[in-house]
């Protein structure tokens, strides 16, 4: 964390040292109560919940929901790599995983990458404004820093300059200054309220009206328009007029916060900080509860409300005074975002193994075994490049986090094709492209051609002496584990038998092929 004084504090400062407030719970403590809240409702619904995830599937879960990549078999760190994580007998090895995982720059370059992904439209055409590798930068800066998550949305929201410029100056012009846009995507992102179907007409599902909607429009009317409607805006300030009306009316409609309170304009704060300064409050009844289900979301694989971002009293959570336990936990340690994954990430519930057995109650919205997540488009690319252990070079006036993080034309066209439409984590829609793309595509190819594949060659090396290290050393790669018996037998026989064409260099060749086609290697079990 910073040095910001949380919430909190400043409630002891003001009251004097008389009087005595409780520290919020620290991390194991709060880690604790989630998992007893969890076995509460698990014993009311007779549930038996998953055994534990073994070493090798939870090192490969944590690596792919914290740095967004699988892990290298030999790691710099003592306890990342998979060799020392599984060969370590210490009991704290995981809590020292998560810690080492959450300390690396490519934990901020994965987090930087998934809002990025929440906050621009995926349909917006950033290359307008020169890209949005500023603005991913500004978010990964962010993430390293570990700034509170409550000033990032504030420094976000109060964006001004050029968008080619200043990386939070892209989230208003990629939404085109409108302010309709940009009610629709900030109660969505930041409140977890879907307030743009009042946009036209009262919510048919939910309380807010259509009044309601413009009166949080208006908090954005105020940004400085083109001179020309057809002109693209790059430049973002505000100006000291501009008013949003009643549509199919001429009523002009004051700025309101969203379930009440006016924001009249008789101050010097422009209505964009008022709204940041009301939007990131710890008054505020949805900031904290948004922010705690999304992240809840990414690491479980669907939220406590479900979806993340559609919370109200038409969508209850399955476990409300969980979410609100956490809401307030996540307040009180100053909205610090690093502290919030690294005590979910703790919990027994988050270790538990996604395997299930015939019969088993699917129950899914009680997380009494971990969903089967599957991989975004740059996860899978990440976790090709790392399993083929391909080193790419920055290009010139780039930084590269971690060996697969380098944006280059091969990655962009890879993410081009198998990003699929907004889906929910443990839906998995690849098409036909997508199956081919793996199967034939130039990143398999390359992976597994004898004369390219820097893992193929590096099996020639004198360290693996026999047919077994080989194959042991294609599945540490692409599954993270050591194979069980009955896979070593039958590849170690299929590689000294030379395969389908006689020889036991294209075998190997073969069997990894197989191992990044599996639906192991595909999603984050």
């Amino acid at each position: 964390m910073t040095g910001r004084i949380p919430p909190a504090a400043w409630v002891l400062l003001l009251l004097g040292p008389a009087v005595a407030i409780a520290a919020p719970p620290t991390s194991a403590e709060m880690a604790a109560r989630v998992d007893s809240m969890l076995a509460e409702r698990w014993a009311q619904e007779g549930l038996e919940p998953a055994p534990a995830a073994s070493d090798a599937e939870f090192l490969r879960r944590a690596w792919l929901d914290l740095c967004g990549m699988i892990p290298p078999i030999n790691d710099g760190d003592e306890v990342s790599g998979i060799r020392d994580f599984l060969s370590s007998t210490a009991p704290d090895k995981r809590a020292r995983l998560i810690e080492a995982l959450l300390a690396r720059p490519t934990h901020a370059a994965h987090l930087a990458n998934l809002w990025k992904n929440v906050m621009l439209p995926a349909d917006s055409n950033v290359l307008r404004f020169g890209g949005d590798a500023g603005f991913e930068s500004w978010l990964r800066g962010k993430f390293a820093d570990n700034v509170p998550y409550d000033q990032l949305v504030s420094e976000l929201l109060l964006a001004t300059g050029q968008a080619n410029q200043t990386g939070p100056a892209l989230f208003y012009t990629a939404l085109e200054l409108k302010p309709e846009e940009l009610a629709a995507s900030t109660s969505r992102i930041f409140l977890g309220t879907q307030i743009q179907c009042a946009q036209c007409h009262d919510h048919p599902f939910d309380h807010w009206t259509r009044r309601d909607f413009w009166s949080y429009a208006a908090f954005f009317a105020r940004l400085q328009k083109p001179a020309q409607p057809q002109q693209v805006a790059f430049q973002v300030s505000d100006a000291a007029s501009g008013e949003v009306t009643l549509p199919e009316s001429d009523e002009v409609i004051a700025p309101a916060f969203l379930g009440g309170g006016s924001s009249p304009d008789d101050g010097p704060a422009s209505r964009r900080a008022r709204l940041a300064e009301w939007l990131t409050s710890a008054d505020n009844p949805y900031f904290a509860r948004a922010t705690v289900n999304r992240v809840w979301g990414l690491l479980f694989g669907r939220g406590l409300v479900d979806p993340v971002d559609d919370l109200g009293a038409h969508n209850p959570p399955s476990h409300p005074e969980l979410l609100d336990a956490l809401a307030t936990y996540f307040a009180e340690t100053g909205y610090d975002l690093r502290g919030l994954f690294r005590t979910l990430a703790s919990t027994r519930a988050y270790q538990l193994s996604s395997r299930s057995s015939p019969g088993d109650d699917q129950r899914p919205e009680l997380f009494a075994r971990m969903a089967i997540k599957s991989l975004t488009a740059e996860q899978l690319y990440d976790c090709l490049s790392e399993a083929m252990r391909r080193r790419e070079s920055p290009q010139p006036g780039q930084a590269q986090f971690g060996a697969v993080r380098v944006a280059d034309q091969s990655r962009q066209a890879f993410l081009a094709r198998f990003r699929a439409p907004a889906q929910g984590a443990t839906e998995y829609e690849a098409g036909i492209p997508q199956a081919l793309a793996l199967m034939n595509g130039a990143n398999i190819r390359q992976a597994t051609d004898l004369s390219q594949s820097d893992l193929l060659k590096a099996l020639d090396s004198p360290v693996f002496s026999t047919t077994e290290q080989r194959v042991e050393a294609l599945f540490l790669s692409a599954l993270s584990r050591l194979p069980n018996n009955d896979e070593r037998e039958k590849f170690v026989e299929y590689v000294d038998s030379g395969g389908g064409r006689g020889d036991s260099r294209q075998a190997l060749s073969d069997v990894l092929w197989a191992l990044l086609n599996s639906a192991e290697f595909v999603l984050n079990h």
